[in-house]
This record gives structure tokens, sequence and C-alpha cells, in this order.
């Protein structure tokens, strides 16, 4: 009788094609590109190679993308390398036939935003992108991963990568969310309590009710933070939620291959009796809205706690990090999370940007006004004209929030979009590294309801309390 196996196991045997000491040749079934592939192409110009399944690629433009006045075109950027960067990615996809999801496209979006709505993000297959918050994908029940531009070079001319298998590690979540708290505060609960690389060298599969109760927006979110867990990708088993957000998308199958698809897709969560090589599990009913005071994601505390001190580091290394933080931050030990004052508010990115994040920061708007610049960025055309279908736009300005164009805006800081040195931001983005959105700016991570209520206060604010009026 064959062994129990997991979901990643089963994924990595169909699509392994050869072996060779530690390394596995994988077919990689859909390939994600974005502006900053350029090193790819430039690569495969020189060598005259040509693409090995156009069909199997699809490129956007998101990370250089202007979140103001795109109706004016690629052609009215202002900052010419930014621009450039827009027009070679254009360039380069119609010489090798790659469907581009351009400026102007009514489809275009962050790749982790726009492919999952677009259907190229289906249960069981091998999904890489040139992008290390490619592992989002992975809540569709499949193995996505980021890649480098050699790795990506590879795929392009092969549709294959050699790859070192990782090890496998479960973390559950037991039991429903509380009020108040969102898939955003679950990945940085099991951050700050794994650490920043706690999941080194694994690809995690989450499981437990509250991963199985959530939409897959939600499950998106979770996944998407794996990399900041130090995960190599994170999934989720497909269920009947998962089988009807995929049915009927552009990219998906249809018709008999519909059929044949799900039937194997039913097959892939883990056996009973699967073995994984780390188990992790927290209690979904304890967590609570959280909030990041340092410079990496583990650094999160929930709303209600205090900055720390560096006494509490667990040994010299650890002390010297969270000084190392503080003086960054300009915080002091022992500080209420929720006096912090905040100048910015960024509601976006591939993390937080789909319909269901602008609905519950929409919900908090409409309790006050905006004290501080607040900017509410869609993930994706598509979810735009949604939002603005639902007069979510109309809220959003009525409150003082700035409603702009899809794209990465304020997350990454190389679009024109960034913080002022020593500007605070709450954001629904993914890194709070140094500079990760602007030079000397502060960031911190939060969910989109906690975001807009730090923007209806000022400070940072347990939605909990303005949401009942306390």
């Amino acid at each position: 009788m064959a062994s129990a196996q997991t979901m990643f196991d089963k994924i990595w045997q169909r699509h392994a094609i050869a072996a060779e000491q530690d390394e596995t040749l994988l077919y990689v079934a859909r390939c994600l590109i974005h502006e900053g592939s350029s090193h790819t192409f430039d690569r495969m110009g020189k060598e005259g190679r040509k693409t090995a399944e156009p069909d199997k690629v699809f490129a956007f433009s998101d990370h250089y993308v202007p979140t103001t006045n795109q109706r004016n075109g690629i052609g009215a950027i202002g900052d010419p390398k930014i621009r450039n960067m827009v027009e070679m990615l254009t360039a380069n996809c119609r010489k090798y036939g790659i469907r581009h999801f351009n400026m102007g496209d009514p489809d275009q979006g962050i790749l982790h935003v726009a492919g999952p709505e677009q259907g190229v993000s289906i249960p069981g297959i091998v999904l890489v992108g040139a992008d290390s918050h490619t592992a989002t994908h992975g809540a569709f029940g499949n193995l996505s991963f980021g890649a480098g531009a050699s790795e990506i070079y590879h795929i392009m001319v092969t549709q294959t990568l050699w790859q070192r298998k990782p090890k496998a590690m479960r973390i559950r979540v037991d039991h429903r969310l509380p009020f108040g708290v969102a898939a955003k505060d679950v990945i940085l609960a099991i951050i700050a309590k794994i650490g920043h690389g706690g999941a080194s060298g694994h690809i995690i599969e989450y499981a437990g009710e509250a991963l199985t109760s959530m939409t897959m927006e939600q499950r998106m979110t979770v996944c998407n933070m794996s990399i900041e867990a130090g995960g190599r990708a994170g999934m989720v088993a497909p269920d009947d939620e998962t089988f009807a957000y995929v049915h009927g998308r552009a990219y998906a199958p249809k018709g008999a291959d519909w059929d044949s698809a799900l039937a194997h897709w039913k097959t892939l969560p883990s056996d009973d009796g699967a073995v994984f090589d780390a188990e992790v599990t927290l209690d979904g009913a304890e967590v609570a809205p959280m909030v990041t005071w340092g410079i990496n994601p583990e650094h999160a505390l929930p709303i209600t706690g205090r900055v720390p001190s560096p006494d509490a580091g667990r040994d010299a290394a650890t002390k010297t990090e969270i000084a190392d933080a503080l003086e960054y931050m300009d915080l002091k030990p022992g500080a209420a999370l929720d006096d912090i004052a905040i100048d910015r508010v960024f509601i976006g990115s591939c993390t937080n940007s789909r319909i269901e994040d602008l609905r519950a920061a929409a919900e908090v708007a409409k309790l006050g006004k905006a004290k501080i610049p607040a900017w509410i960025v869609p993930g994706s055309a598509t979810i735009k004209r949604n939002a603005e279908a639902e007069g979510l736009d109309r809220v959003f300005t009525a409150a003082g929030f700035e409603w702009r164009d899809p794209g990465c805006s304020l997350c990454t800081a190389i679009n024109g979009d960034m913080l002022r040195p020593g500007e605070r931001c709450a954001s629904t983005s993914n890194r709070n590294f140094k500079g990760r959105q602007g030079l000397g700016g502060r960031t911190h991570l939060v969910s989109p309801a906690m975001a807009a209520a730090a923007a209806i206060t000022g400070k940072l604010t347990d939605v909990r309390k303005l949401a009942k009026g306390a």
C-alpha cells in the first residue's frame, strides 16, 4: 500500500521530469514576469533563443507603472528610466509572443492579483514568477515560488527548472477568527511566533479551520507573506471555495478539460497520516489585530501591546537587533503601540489590494475623515472598475482618502511613489525593511481595516474599538 503523501509531494512528483544528485528537473506550467525581467530578455536576444511555450508565460506591467493619470499612456510617464522599463517589457512581449497585461489593458494589474483573476493560478501546477511573492498563488493548492533572472531565463527557453526539493512544514490555525481580525493579522501572528526565518528551507502548507473558512482572497494574503516567514512557498489545499473561484476564468480549463482537471484537483489535499518535517499550531481565536513595530515582519505584536525593550531579547544578537530597530523606527521601549502617530497610510500591494480588502477599508472609512494623507491603490484595473461600480471610490473620497490607479505603488518605492525620510506609514504591504518604502521611511504593517483606522485617527488604532465606538 502506498504511503500517505503531502500535497506538496504529490505536485512535486507529478511535475518531476528527471533527477540528478540532489536536484530535480521540474516542468513549469505557468511563468509570470514583469518589467524587472529585462535581463532575461537581453540574454535571450544575445543567444538567439525563443520562448519554448509562449502561451504558458504571462507578463504584467505593475512594479514601475504610475498610479495616477494612467489614462495618458506610457508616453506620459515623466521619469525616463521608469518609462523605459515599461516600454522595454512592451517591446519584448511583442517580440516573443507573450500575453502582456500592459497599461491600458482592461485586465492590467499586479501579477499576484491580476494573475488569479484571469485563471492563470489553478490547483496542482508548478507556477514560477520573477518575484518572491509568487508564493501568493499557492492559495489555489499549487506549488508557486519566485525565481531569479537566470532561472526565469531557463524556464522561458525550456519550460523547465532545476530545483532542490525543500522540506515540508504544516502550520495549523485552529478555530475561527474573532471580530476585527483579518487574514493579514493571521500571517503576522504566524511570523511573530516562528520568526522571519522560521520556515527557512520549507514550503508551508496552511491548514486548520481558520484557513479553510477563509475566502480565496484571504488565503492569498496568508500565502503571500510565506516569504516573510522564510518559506520557499506557501499553499492551501484546494476545496469547493477554490473550484468556484477558478471556474469560468479566462485561462482556466474549459469543458471536458475542466471536468478532468477538477477530478485531479480533488485528489491533491494531503493524505491522512502524511508526515511533515515540521508542525506549528496557533489558536485562531486568540489572534488579535497585529501591527509591526520594527524593521522585519517578525517584529509584530497585537495592537494592544507595547514597544519591546532590547532587554527582552533572548540573546545578544536579538538584543542588538531590537535596539537597531528602535533607533531606525524612532520608538521608545514601553510605548503603547496605539499611541504611535502616523504620517501616511497606504492601502494596496499584492498582499492587500483586492476587492474584499477595499470593502473592509471602506467600512472603516465610513466612520470618519482622514486626518493624514491616505492612498487607496487597487490591485488591478478589474478591481478598480468593480469597486467604482459598488461606490467604494466615493466612500473613500468622501472620507478624504485618495483613489488611485492600479499598480504596486508605495510597496516598492521604484515607481515614483515613496515616503520621505522619517515619514511613518501604516501600510498593508508585506515588508517593513529599512528603506523599503523610501529612503529613511518607517513602515508599520497592518490589515486594510487597521490602516483605514489609522488614517481616521492619525495614529495606530485598534479597529475593534473604533468599530464599536469606544
